[in-house]
């Protein structure tokens, strides 16, 4: 059925607990940051709207809530590289060492030790987040290529199906990009171009193994969510309703939020382990196929953009240690 331990991946992220805190912390404040910003715009709005009828004050309440949660959403834009540092990867760092049996060191905070596993392989924020861009682009490259063999199948219904299909992968391998990034900080490259290029041409030749196994994560981590989100319909309509003009879509909203911050504090981390139990035993014993490099080449920009930067990142170092070879 599928190819991870569900057992073990809890364990694992039992044993990285700092890491789920710290995940608790910064995705439940955000969603208490967007209630609370959320409600001080309609709490604006509705100081404007007194100067108006009741339509007035509906509507300057309605809007005084749009726009706070587009500021704060706007905020958390231009955050999202930092989270991705110190959060997404410093996770992923430590989950790679248990995953390869290694103990933590003593004395040493894991966070601490993570963030510094991080900044060796990836020095900047802005790399590791450019990175995980492409990374992310020749992903739904190798999804459109399943779309396109289910196309040319000559059976009823195949584009539709297809469509259906592509659509659910897209939401299936939200979470295989940062299994990109582990294989990066796994083989302890200073290249992480070229690292990441290799991890993406090893994905390619198993995309049938890690689609699957996604493909079931989706459904358990989606599903699970689901519960969530109609768990939490009932606070949050109260939270909703102790704002002035209570807003009626926010209870529908809010409870996406608290869904989303649940997903991304404690589900997310448990797809992300099973999805690296899998690639990294399907691809032990694997060296990357140059036939797939080179189909990767053909069907996306991302790659190539990728592969060039990887050529001038290892032409830069070579540089640096000739340079290095010759004192002045």
């Amino acid at each position: 059925m599928w190819d991870f331990n569900i057992t073990s991946a809890f364990g694992m992220m039992a044993r990285t607990l700092p890491f789920i805190v710290l995940r608790m912390a910064v995705y439940f404040g955000i969603t208490l940051g967007y209630i609370l910003v959320t409600g001080t715009g309609a709490g604006i709005g509705y100081g404007i709207g007194v100067l108006g009828d009741e339509g007035f004050r509906a509507s300057s309440t309605m809007w005084g809530g749009i726009a706070g949660f587009g500021l704060f959403g706007a905020v958390m834009y231009w955050m999202r590289e930092y989270i991705l540092y110190i959060v997404k990867a410093g996770h992923i760092a430590v989950l790679v060492e248990l995953i390869d049996g290694k103990p933590m060191p003593h004395g040493r905070s894991q966070i601490q030790h993570a963030t510094e596993v991080t900044k060796e392989r990836f020095p900047q924020a802005s790399v590791l987040f450019l990175i995980d861009q492409l990374v992310k682009g020749v992903i739904r490259a190798i999804t459109g290529l399943v779309r396109g063999i289910l196309t040319v199948l000559p059976m009823p219904g195949a584009q539709q199906l297809a469509s259906i299909l592509s659509a659910f992968l897209r939401v299936a391998v939200g979470f295989v990009d940062e299994v990109i990034l582990a294989y990066a900080i796994r083989t302890g490259s200073t290249n992480p171009w070229a690292s990441a290029k290799e991890a993406l041409v090893l994905y390619g030749q198993n995309y049938k193994v890690m689609l699957k196994n996604a493909a079931w994560l989706a459904i358990i981590v989606y599903g699970l969510g689901l519960l969530v989100f109609l768990v939490m319909l009932a606070p949050a309509a109260l939270v909703v309703y102790l704002m002035p003009g209570a807003w009626a879509a926010g209870g529908i909203v809010f409870a996406l939020l608290f869904a989303w911050s649940v997903k991304a504090a404690l589900l997310e981390p448990f797809a992300i382990t099973c999805m690296m139990q899998v690639y990294f035993k399907t691809i032990e014993t694997q060296q990357p196929d140059p036939e797939w490099e080179a189909k990767l080449e053909q069907m996306s920009g991302k790659f190539r953009k990728l592969k060039d930067r990887a050529l001038g990142a290892a032409t830069q170092e070579t540089g640096e240690e000739s340079g290095g070879a010759h004192p002045a």
